[in-house]
Order: C-alpha cells, then structure tokens, then sequence
C-alpha cells in the first residue's frame, strides 16, 4: 500500500482568534472565551496572551481570575464560530472531498489522490493556511504525515501558526524521539505510572515486550505499542448517514465534583451538541441521550437513556447515575451524544 498524505489542520486559539479579528481592542490584551461569572464556569478556550499566565480550556474561571486577574472574559458566539468553520471547511473542499472534522475548529485531510499542486501534501497544507488567513484573517497550524495520529502531533509541534512535515522515511525517527506526554490520549496519570514503569519515550515502549505491556497498561497498553511502531491504519472517516451526534471534552486537569461535571455540561458541551443536532434534525427528534464518562485510569463509562426530545435537563440524571460508577476516581474526559430517529436518518440519505 501506497504511503498515505494525511493533513491534520488545527485552527489556533480559534474561538478568541475570531473575537480578537472581530473586536481589535481584544488583541493585545489576555482574553478568555466561556464561563459566565468570576464565581462559576469553565473557560472554554484563550488566546496565547492569557496561555502565558496559565490560563487554559476546561479550567475554571475562578482559577483563571486567580491565575490572571486582569483576564478579559467574554461569552462565546457559537453562531459566528459555526459560520466561520463552515468557510473553513469550503475552503478545505477545494483540496480534498475526503475531511473528517473532528470539532469546530480541526479536522483531518486525506489527499493521497489529490492533484492540487502536483500531489504534494505539504503545498496543499500551505496553501490551505495561506487561505484561511488571507480570506479570514485568523491562522491556522498544519501537521502532515503519513499516519492520522502522527499528523495529529505534529500539527501541535509548530503552533501557532506554523507547519510540521514528517515524510515517510523519517517516521519511525521521529516516534522514536517522542515522549509519551506527546501522545494523544495519555493524561497525567497514565504518564506517571508510565513513567514509574521506566517508560519515557516511544522507543521505551517499542523495545518492550508487548505482552507485558498488555498486561500492566491493558488497552492502552496495546495502543501505545501500536503508534509507537508506526502502526496507525485508521482511514480518514467521510461520515454521510450519520445515526448519532456526539460531542466530548478532555481536561487538561482532572475534575471530580457533580458541579464541575454540570458546569462543563451546560455551558459547553450541550450548547455544542445542540446546535449539531438543530442542523441534521430541526425538531430535535431522538431516540436516546447519552453521556460518556473516562476516568483517570482510562477506564470508560457510558450510560443511555431512551428519550423523545433532547433536553438539558434529562443529562442531570445520567450524570448523576454515571457517578455512581466513579469510586472516588477523577475524570479526564466527559461526553455527550443522542441517537437520531430512524426518519431523520432516512431524510439525510435522501439529502446525499
């Protein structure tokens, strides 16, 4: 099999990038997307200016005052930053029909068969950026490789507004340098029992005995040896009947509480899903709404229920039973999704 070109583009700081290109007094200054109050919220993103002082998304905006007190908070427009991502992805069109948007904000590129500029992955990850920022004035970073998780990587090695190459005969170098916090996926306590083990870097891992791996890391385990040999053949995925709608969250912290979880929840999780879920089906008619939980020790969780409409309020309950499987572990990860009535599957194929 032909190596593949992958491109995986990430928009920088995208939510406060559109409100410092909107609102130029916003630019210089350290500025925070989301939360509702000093008191109560999370950030949901911040520009590099704030970054600087700790501030990051998913932490709460009390600690982000605490961090920065002079943080500029503004609630988000996800009106505008849907319509942004929508010329973001025409403008991905014109390179590939092959895109898997992962979020608002990035999305992977299959353009192996792409003759845009004589088939060169790299030409068309520049041009891409040169026209985000040309037409809409905000940047974007660019990773490219030939495996989806590696391009991944790479496309946070450069930022902001930078680009990182890895051919194909420097792939197996370049996953051997890596350490294991660069891995997507391994959190804070993964890496500390990663590390307690002797295993720092991709190489750690690939010199050693897989089996063992499996049976101190489990699934994990099995993944890491996997990436950490260059084996990644997940294709870039064109979904078109799409049965459910799901959105999700992974904290740099850890959080633990009911009232964090709810936080996240409703002022960035369902806003999220709910506007997905108006675009495919206007009377929000589901079959079932369901939460995802991950915990510190990457076990995973999820639980449904069988409802009509979508409604905030039903993911109280799911959250509250959800935690009864918590046992005094963290969580680095929450989700929401909804299973989408057969009619409106039926109507989205008569739309292809």
């Amino acid at each position: 099999m032909a190596d593949r070109k992958i491109i995986h583009i990430d928009m920088d700081c995208f939510f406060a990038a559109v409100e410092m290109r909107d609102f130029p007094q916003y630019r210089d200054i350290p500025l925070a997307v989301g939360g509702s109050s000093k008191q109560r919220g999370v950030i949901s993103t911040c520009n590099y200016i704030a970054r600087q002082y700790g501030v990051r998304s998913a932490l709460p905006t009390a600690k982000a005052y605490q961090l920065c007190p002079h943080l500029t908070l503004v609630h988000g427009r996800m009106d505008v930053y849907r319509q942004v991502s929508k010329q973001i992805r025409e403008i991905f069109s014109r390179y590939t029909s092959l895109i898997e948007p992962l979020s608002l904000d990035e999305a992977y590129l299959d353009v192996t068969n792409s003759k845009m500029l004589h088939g060169s992955a790299t030409l068309i990850a520049q041009a891409i950026r040169a026209d985000i920022e040309r037409e809409l004035n905000l940047t974007a970073s660019a990773g490219v490789a030939p495996l989806k998780f590696l391009a991944k990587i790479a496309s946070d090695l450069n930022k902001p507004n930078g680009i990182t190459v890895i051919p194909p005969e420097k792939v197996q170098q370049t996953i051997d340098g890596l350490t294991l916090e660069k891995i997507p996926g391994v959190g804070k306590v993964t890496i500390e029992k990663l590390h307690q083990a002797g295993l720092y870097t991709c190489l750690d891992i690939r010199q050693s005995n897989y089996r063992d791996l499996l049976g101190q890391f489990g699934l994990l385990g099995a993944s890491l040896w996997k990436k950490s040999n260059g084996i990644d053949n997940r294709e870039v995925m064109v979904e078109r009947n799409r049965k459910s709608l799901g959105v999700e969250r992974t904290f740099s912290e850890n959080i633990s509480s009911f009232d964090e979880c709810w936080q996240v929840i409703e002022q960035i999780l369902y806003p999220e899903l709910d506007k997905r879920l108006l675009k495919v089906s206007p009377s929000k008619a589901i079959t079932k709404q369901g939460i995802k939980v991950k915990f510190a020790d990457f076990q995973q969780t999820t639980i449904e229920h069988t409802v009509q409409l979508f409604k905030l309020e039903d993911y109280k309950e799911l959250l509250q039973e959800v935690l009864t499987r918590q046992k005094g572990r963290e969580i680095r990860l929450l989700g929401l999704s909804v299973m989408l009535k057969p009619e409106e599957m039926e109507r989205q194929l008569c739309l292809i």
